[in-house]
């Protein structure tokens, strides 16, 4: 079946990974997502490192089950082709800085002059007012300034450090894809449109003040001076084994008198630094290090036996190379293997969501640069001798003259 969100058209005018995973997670649950990029070698991704057969795997990673159409959006007649096809869509994105889209003819108002209804969508990194809208934006930069950088390190004291996954960028990526689908269940019941705008910035401050700010939820009553506060997580941390690394968590009262009689330590239920949750929590750092000399006493796989018949949360600390190979990881049929016409036989983690109803069909593989140029073209319009023309003249490219 073609998946929930089948009929629906999406214009991709995004790069790198927010808005490329984001368009693709509305692929991969059935939309048709026509994906505009340069002549000149496209998306940027395209050409990174880790390539086989012209493909970069980060391309084929954000940009499987799109359609690949090349316009040259410094050209008016690119930008008016863009437009053209804009408005026999359901959803624009992109990801421009603030301004861009304007001054190049694809802001807001020239998209909803041919769609009214479209949902007009607009990713940046910092924001879309204020002094920082305009500067230039990585990953690492929205983890310092959201404080992600600090809580990683633990507390604010200690040396900031980065998660090492462009963090920021993916969880915009699925937040933006959620929004999209709430605007077309708003349209839906209006059959108005609306302009969906999502920053990296206020995507992790939001995804962070769930479990890491309660130190600063009840104004007037903070609980550090400002420069001293603690990581406020329920994570605990990655403890060494015998013979390994493992993660364990216990910090409800059932999972610690689990974990005190699988380590064979019943006086920790007495101890009054850990008689209940706050208490526990207050006296972290001592219980963390009384668990971690606990576990260096056996392997990896014994304490998981003996924890999980306690019914203690663990798991194994799997390399990459393992973690295709886990019986859950199988037993849940996350990673497939397809062929590509070009890079060959790759692997993929598929999307995440499951619909009884209306299950996607297997996605397409990422395309060639230009490969859906002419068939896009033609559908919204243009005959052959215009595409040609258009091809001829650089505004546009086809697989022949196009860069994978």
């Amino acid at each position: 079946m073609p998946g929930p969100l089948q009929g629906i058209r999406v214009i991709d005018l995004t790069t790198m990974i927010s808005g490329p995973l984001a368009t693709m997670t509305l692929a991969d649950q059935g939309a048709e997502v026509i994906k505009i990029e340069h002549p000149d070698g496209g998306d940027h991704s395209r050409q990174v490192t880790g390539r086989r057969g012209g493909f970069s795997a980060s391309f084929l990673n954000n940009n499987r089950g799109k359609k690949s159409v090349t316009l040259n959006l410094k050209d008016p007649r690119g930008v008016e082709a863009a437009l053209r096809l804009c408005a026999g869509a359901d959803v624009f994105v992109q990801n421009f800085r603030p301004g861009v889209a304007d001054r190049i003819g694809l802001g807001e108002d020239a998209v909803r002059a041919v769609r009214p209804d479209i949902i007009y969508t607009s990713i940046a990194g910092f924001g879309f007012e204020g002094d920082w809208a305009r500067k230039p934006v990585y990953d690492p930069l929205i983890q310092a300034l959201s404080g992600l950088a600090s809580i990683q390190g633990g507390a604010d004291t200690a040396r900031p450090r980065l998660v090492r996954t462009i963090l920021p960028d993916k969880l915009t990526a699925i937040q933006t894809a959620q929004a999209v689908t709430a605007a077309l269940l708003a349209r839906a019941r209006t059959g108005a449109g609306s302009h969906v705008q999502i920053s990296m910035l206020d995507t992790v401050l939001a995804f962070l003040w769930s479990s890491d700010m309660a130190g600063y939820t009840f104004v007037g009553d903070e609980a550090k001076p400002a420069g001293r506060a603690e990581a406020q997580s329920f994570v605990e941390l990655i403890y060494q084994t015998a013979d390994g690394w493992m993660a364990v968590s216990a910090h409800t009262d059932s999972t610690w008198a689990g974990l005190s009689a699988a380590v064979r330590r019943p006086d920790w239920l007495t101890d009054p630094r850990f008689a209940t949750v706050a208490a526990r929590e207050e006296n972290k750092p001592a219980r963390l290090e009384l668990t971690q000399e606990e576990l260096l006493k056996d392997t990896t796989d014994n304490w998981m036996r003996r924890l999980s018949a306690q019914d203690v949360p663990c798991a194994p600390v799997l390399t990459r190379a393992e973690v295709c190979e886990h019986p859950q990881v199988q037993a849940n049929r996350t990673v497939i293997e397809q062929d590509h016409p070009q890079a060959g036989r790759i692997r993929q983690a598929r999307t995440p969501a499951r619909f009884s109803a209306t299950p996607p069909d297997a996605p397409q593989p990422a395309r060639k640069l230009g490969e859906d140029t002419r068939a896009v073209l033609a559908e919204a319009g243009y005959d052959d001798a215009t595409i040609d023309g258009m091809i001829a003249q650089g505004i546009a490219t086809d697989t022949q003259d196009a860069f994978s």
